[in-house]
């Protein structure tokens, strides 16, 4: 019995791989390096002591994803790849529905024909669009603001009513907030591609020297210090999260959903402030305009995940700035940094 994580090679997905081979799971691993890299792999092998089965494919190709299930006895997904820009998504949504929604039909297709019925997906608290108030709840209601976020609602909205079908699915919704942080070994980490889009990396590469400054897109918003504030989640944090999801899967068929953020607002500045501290020095930045569907305020309430999961978030600002700059400061070109 294995698990197929989709996308492991990625951010989150890497960090859920050393939680999952930790607490002595088998996993398959899936990913076509669009956004990734093959170092994350043998970081993980590093950091755990422990090797899996790795294939490279992409999601789209579905005799490929048959495949992987014909060699494996796959009883349960983690399902990670797919797209994962907003701007990117604005500008380009044919390339998004196609690859986000195609790719998962092609899975929860395959994982139909051989039986398998326990799904683990990767969403985004994006599904809420603008949230009226704050901190967010499972049950306020959803909507969708770009193209990215529509993926993800499409896709929750899918798995609710394959359920509706067929009672024997099991499938649990993780809606994410802004996972940031990295291993503390600082073997694995996040490396965008290009310019990074969000806070964290683009911080991390500007205190490194990869980029001049810091864009904050805004100050004027009704905010402590008038900059945006969000709900950051260490990524170990979140890749626990999955271990303990899992865990939920062995009970009763259901579509279950739940937040994982820490239920505290940071504003960018608390975190650029917290980041210095870190680094030992100071992060230029310059003030932007706001940009286009920003929202002011947005954090969790993860009380559901506490009480049904037994899941808590545990490391705070402090830890995910040094374990961001540990990651960035080892690796100052990503994981194109040549190995001494």
């Amino acid at each position: 019995m294995a698990i197929l994580v989709t996308g492991g090679a990625g951010f989150i997905g890497s960090h859920t791989c050393v939680e999952l081979l930790n607490a002595g799971e088998d996993i398959v691993v899936m990913d076509n390096f669009y956004n990734s890299n093959s170092r994350a792999l043998d970081g993980i092998r590093k950091i755990t002591g422990k090797d899996f089965k790795f294939y490279e494919d992409d999601m789209l190709d579905i005799a490929a994803v048959d495949q992987i299930f014909a060699e494996n006895d796959i009883e349960q997904v983690i399902h990670f790849a797919g797209y994962k820009c907003v701007p990117e998504s604005v500008q380009k949504p044919l390339m998004y529905y196609s690859n986000n929604l195609r790719g998962t039909f092609n899975i929860l297709e395959t994982m139909k024909k051989y039986g398998c019925t326990k799904f683990v997906f990767s969403s985004s608290a994006t599904v809420y669009g603008i949230p009226a108030t704050v901190p967010v709840k499972e049950d306020f209601p959803l909507s969708a603001i770009n193209p990215y976020g529509s993926t993800k609602l499409i896709i929750e909205n899918l798995c609710r009513e394959m359920y509706a079908a067929d009672n024997t699915w099991t499938m649990i919704l993780l809606r994410y907030f802004n996972p940031v942080g990295a291993h503390e070994s600082g073997l694995i980490g996040e490396d965008p591609n290009g310019i990074p889009n969000n806070l964290m990396p683009y911080l991390t590469q500007v205190a490194v020297g990869r980029l001049p400054y810091l864009n904050i897109f805004g100050n004027d918003y009704p905010t402590p210090d008038g900059t945006c504030v969000r709900d950051y989640i260490h990524v170990v944090d979140l890749a626990v999260g999955h271990v303990k999801a899992l865990k939920k899967l062995e009970e009763k068929p259901e579509v279950r959903v739940y937040n994982l953020g820490t239920g505290h607002g940071y504003s960018v500045l608390d975190v650029v402030h917290a980041f210095e501290k870190a680094c030992g020095h100071e992060v230029k930045y310059q003030i932007k305009p706001r940009r286009a569907g920003d929202i002011a305020m947005c954090y969790c309430d993860p009380t559901k995940a506490k009480e049904e999961l037994g899941w808590e978030a545990q490391y705070g600002i402090e830890e995910m700035c040094q374990d961001s700059w540990r990651w960035q400061s080892q690796n100052p070109d990503g994981y194109a940094t040549e190995e001494k």
